[in-house]
């Protein structure tokens, strides 16, 4: 690799530009294109380099307007040769994701769709449903992701009661398995009572169902059953029926028929706006449509180029999927940019010939344009959903007097009953949508808090200072860089009201003013804290609620860094520190929805960890409380008195009599029931 010390574009030095082409040789590799201040603007790949690279600086050669623009910003050219076409194209998937160029078609990894993961890296492999792709275990699988989500439960659902699987990440029981084992439900993984080979081969079985090889399975199974039967095994016989009728009632509810076909193959297309593509990749294997992918790509200024969005699409597709998954014919909408490069590396990884298609008449056709409405109709979903969420931020933005969209939104809630197992949660909203990765729990530590008295505005209080206790010094610097607040500050027009009179009429007019010391703008970008400081927080309640965060905002000289304000439940009220009367808003306007969203998330996270605490303490002995008996010793305790009221009333010398309980340890036993 040669690197430059010129900052001139190529295509303003005709001679070094070829001298630049001459030396790249006629092979296989991947060729990296940079700008004048040595950043990367793409990378390509292909199976004759120098004719490739070439191609681009060609007068006669028409470029889109994109590349064009690209082609006049090259100031020096890369390349990485490899042996086979293969590892060019492996070698520029990982740098693409590395460097993330910007005249390279980028992916997004879409949250709305989820995956299914099977473990193949532990012993006992799980399998569940995730959004999230953890590629740092090359031996894990990830399936999809899928569009429906509603379907892929079902059919996990039905295939962990076709096929027993774990069902708990830890064992209930040391010394004996739940009753999942006892009902058929689990083989009984947690006391090792079936070996990794075996349940890696149960385990293989589901995973031919989200390869789309149901069919295949099934014909494996039917065989088996015969073979039990054969051998007298009729309970095995019995048993494998039950599963191969499970399986073709999920194929009857998963498939749609198509016209007569019996070649596996993949149908690709793509819709696409000024803003992003949405890709559908539907798979259609022995005449049936088993599964359906979903994915998004950003659009570049400069245009949008389909058969590269396709490409890119395929290439990051079929390099995490088995060979068995490839089909033997890929439909796509439009020409891919490198049709021959992928078809061979798709052949080679197969081990038979795949085909790449771009249909123009009869069933095949059809098909595709099948696909491409899919894709319209996902595009629009999305763009609804966005346009639905830009007014609910400008709607919020509007009622509560911001002068810019709050981009982290915070809620908070408590939880308990009657003051046992109070916990809090912390929900965040990044531009309107959830992010859950930012979600928090808390265990309140107050020691007021117990069984019988409870106190939600001291546990609120000791959240808020526990979330913002590592900005209490930051805040209190941070008073002069913010501008004072004007008593004419403009507000945000509401985007879309223009005739809605359910919610726009009259909002402006209908907010009423806020005093100086509450009109405080929240944080601007250059302003924040930090990244992971909110814009706005909502406290699930109501004025008191509100004027114990209040109160710890402003001990910690945070209060002027950020808008609080608080939800009541009865009536969707909002209210505002200091302000004895709610804004006048309507509980269905967008930015109230918005609120109560969020409102409705922090209850919903809260109250489950508050379930997880309360089971926690249920399923927990009281003798688990006293030091140094563990469970062993818990174990011989049992198995003398039967109960734990007999261990109650037994004296010193009775517990001594117990194999492994001491005296000391007897005076510890009998002093924990009777202080």
């Amino acid at each position: 690799m040669v690197s430059s010390a010129k900052v001139t574009p190529l295509v303003n030095n005709p001679d070094r530009l070829e001298h630049r082409l001459k030396e790249i040789p006629a092979e296989p590799g991947v060729y990296l294109m940079r700008d004048g201040s040595d950043r990367i603007l793409y990378i390509g790949k292909s199976k004759k380099l120098r004719s490739r690279v070439r191609s681009y600086f060609r007068n006669t050669q028409p470029l889109s307007p994109r590349i064009a623009m690209m082609v006049r910003q090259v100031a020096e050219i890369e390349f990485i040769v490899t042996d086979t076409e293969a590892e060019a194209l492996a070698l520029e998937a990982n740098l693409v994701k590395q460097h993330q160029p910007y005249f390279n078609v980028l992916l997004k990894d879409d949250k709305k769709y989820p995956y299914i993961c099977i473990t193949w890296s532990e012993d006992y492999p799980r399998i569940f449903i995730t959004r999230k792709r953890n590629l740092r275990k090359e031996k894990d699988r990830y399936y999809g992701p899928y569009v429906d989500v509603g379907l892929l439960r079902s059919t996990l659902h039905l295939l962990k009661q076709i096929f027993p699987q774990r069902q708990r990440p830890r064992p209930l029981f040391k010394d004996r398995p739940c009753l999942n084992y006892d009902i058929g439900r689990c083989p009984g993984v947690c006391q090792q009572l079936i070996s990794p080979q075996e349940y890696r081969q149960m385990v293989q079985k589901m995973a031919m169902v989200f390869q789309g090889r149901t069919g295949e399975l099934i014909d494996i199974l039917s065989k088996n059953m015969e073979q039990a039967a054969e051998s007298l095994n009729f309970e095995l016989a019995a048993k494998i029926r039950d599963q191969i009728k499970g399986l073709n009632a999920l194929s009857a509810d998963q498939k749609v028929a198509l016209p007569d076909d019996t070649v596996s193959r993949d149908a690709i297309a793509l819709a696409a706006d000024a803003n992003q593509a949405c890709i559908q990749l539907f798979q259609i294997r022995a005449g049936r449509l088993v599964g359906r992918l979903g994915f998004f790509a950003e659009v570049p200024s400069g245009g949008i180029e389909r058969g590269a969005i396709l490409q890119r699409v395929l290439e990051d597709h079929y390099q995490t999927v088995d060979a068995v998954e490839i089909p033997s014919e890929i439909l796509v909408q439009h020409e891919l940019t490198d049709t021959e490069l992928l078809a061979e590396w798709l052949s080679e990884q197969k081990g038979r010939k795949v085909t790449i298609i771009v249909p123009q008449r009869q069933t095949k056709a059809e098909l595709i344009e099948m696909v491409e409405r899919n894709a319209k109709y996902e595009l629009e979903r999305t763009q609804k959903f966005a346009d639905r969420n830009s007014q609910a931020m400008q709607d919020l933005a509007a009622i509560l007097d911001l002068p810019d969209l709050p981009h982290r939104i915070e809620g908070y809630d408590i939880s308990h009953i009657q003051g046992a197992n109070p916990v809090a949660s912390q929900v965040v909203f990044i531009n309107g949508t959830p992010a859950k990765q930012h979600y928090r729990h808390y265990k309140i530590k107050n020691p007021t808090v117990t069984i019988g008295h409870s106190d939600d505005f001291a546990s609120l209080a000791e959240v808020i200072r526990r979330r913002f206790r590592k900005y209490k010094d930051v805040g209190a610097g941070l008073t002069d860089t913010i501008s004072p607040q004007t008593d004419n500050l403009t507000k945000p027009a509401l985007a879309n009201h223009q005739g809605n009179t359910d919610v726009g009429t009259g909002l402006t007019d209908t907010i009423s003013p806020q005093t100086d010391n509450l009109t405080k703008p929240a944080l601007s970008r250059e302003q924040k804290i930090s990244d992971d400081f909110p814009d706005l927080i909502m406290i699930d309640g109501g004025k008191g609620q509100l004027s114990a965060v209040v109160a710890v905002l402003q001990d910690m000289n945070l209060l002027d860094k950020v808008r609080v304000v608080s939800l009541a439940k009865q009536r969707e009220e909002i209210f505002l520190p200091g302000e004895s009367f709610p804004l006048p808003t309507d509980a269905e306007q967008p930015g109230v929805q918005l609120l109560r969203r969020l409102r409705d998330e922090a209850h919903r996270f809260a109250v489950s960890f508050h379930r997880q605490q309360r089971s926690d303490t249920l399923r927990r002995s009281r003798l688990d409380e006293i030091p140094g008996l563990g469970f062993a010793r818990q174990k011989q305790l049992l198995a003398h008195f039967r109960s734990i009221d007999y261990i109650r009333e037994a004296s010193v010398q009775q517990l001594t009599e117990v194999p492994g309980i001491g005296s000391r340890l007897a005076e510890d036993i009998y002093t924990y029931f009777h202080p």
